[in-house]
């Protein structure tokens, strides 16, 4: 993650001085009272420790959650075409690729249903194709971990969805009777929640025209298209830390998306790799999110996110977030610390960052591409 620990060092100094200041004044208390001071200057330090504690806490950056599977369970007969079919849908892309049929058909099914899905509402039928699945003891709780595959998936390989997110999608089991024989109709939708939105989003109108102004972006980004890899990659690395300041309070809106970074101009390392994606998608070189956790200068280690990008079939590191220190003052960034983290190769990539191959706790294990070992000339 970028230097944001020079505020917070900031804020410890400022934290020590006011405990040893509080420490003086409860010994001239004790001077003047007589009370035993050494039980109220430990409590007086701990209470210190415990806000050092939180703080730390709360920069710490998680994934996102998903919701496996939320089952509601009915009989009836009900008046909806289960015959539903996604065959049609061509996906190509580098999570997908890795799921099995029944991830996959969830899969298409969100993207069959994506320009629907800007209202919040919209429901996603998956029909009786899950049926067989159910019948089996333990159907319930396999379908539950193929949603979460397919949802996980569907968000890191498409960043374009930034509106939605997952702990508010719901997966629906109604259980329909028809002459003692039972089948299963499989839907997704927002549940008892207003809408599947991302808490900074509020209506499909404010989404449509979030849309628009990230769609904007990246037209400018493809106006200057070389055709050169290289150069476009540089070029899209360069607007993005040029043009975004990192939230070291981890407080404003819409930070953990590309909203924040290539509109609203400020992000965290999420927001930093998805844009990355993002763009590169846009330019047709081949790019993925990475996550997992990276050891600073400090010797501290935190959630991270990254990403991997395609040269002449190497895949090489990018890490556009900590390409972008946090500055003090009227400081300036050296070009050596500019594309310090540029192109890398996993000799040089791999001293501080382990990517984790589970992008949500407890759920599938991917495989990243292995990067070359050496970085990119």
């Amino acid at each position: 993650m970028k230097s944001k620990f020079a505020s917070f060092i900031m804020t410890i100094i400022m934290i020590i001085i006011i405990i040893i200041l509080g420490i003086f004044g409860i010994m001239i208390y004790q001077e003047i009272t007589g009370e035993d001071a050494g039980a109220q200057v430990q409590n007086f330090v701990s209470t210190y420790k415990t806000m050092v504690d939180d703080m730390q806490d709360e920069e710490k950056i998680t994934t996102p959650q998903i919701i496996g599977s939320n089952v509601n369970e009915m009989s009836s007969t009900p008046n909806v075409n289960t015959n539903v079919n996604y065959d049609t849908i061509q996906v190509n892309k580098y999570f997908y690729d890795q799921l099995d049929d029944y991830s996959k058909t969830i899969y298409k099914a969100l993207e069959a249903n994506k320009e629907q899905m800007k209202t919040g509402t919209a429901q996603i039928e998956l029909g009786t194709s899950f049926s067989n699945l159910l019948e089996q003891e333990d159907g319930e709780k396999l379908l539950g971990e193929y949603y979460q595959s397919a949802v996980e998936s569907y968000l890191y390989d498409n960043p374009d969805v930034f509106y939605i997110t997952a702990n508010k999608l719901y997966l629906n089991i109604e259980t329909i009777t028809k002459r003692n024989k039972k089948s299963y109709n499989v839907y997704i939708n927002n549940g008892k929640q207003p809408n599947y939105f991302a808490d900074d989003f509020t209506s499909e109108e404010q989404v449509r025209q979030a849309i628009e102004q990230v769609e904007q972006v990246k037209k400018q980004i493809v106006a200057q298209k070389t055709g050169n890899i290289y150069t476009d990659i540089k070029m899209v690395h360069d607007y993005i830390i040029n043009n975004t300041e990192y939230d070291t309070t981890i407080s404003q809106p819409y930070i953990y998306n590309l909203y924040g970074t290539l509109v609203k101009h400020t992000s965290v390392c999420e927001g930093y790799a998805e844009s990355f994606k993002y763009l590169l998608d846009a330019l047709e070189i081949p790019c993925i999110i990475v996550i997992g956790e990276a050891t600073n200068s400090s010797g501290e280690t935190e959630n991270h996110a990254w990403n991997y990008v395609q040269i002449d079939d190497q895949w090489y590191a990018v890490d556009t977030t900590w390409d972008d220190p946090v500055i003090i003052g009227n400081g300036k960034v050296s070009k050596e610390s500019k594309y310090k983290y540029f192109l890398r190769g996993s000799s040089r990539m791999n001293q501080e960052h382990t990517p984790n191959p589970q992008l949500t706790e407890e759920g599938k294990v991917y495989t990243y591409p292995r990067l070359r070992i050496y970085d990119y000339n």
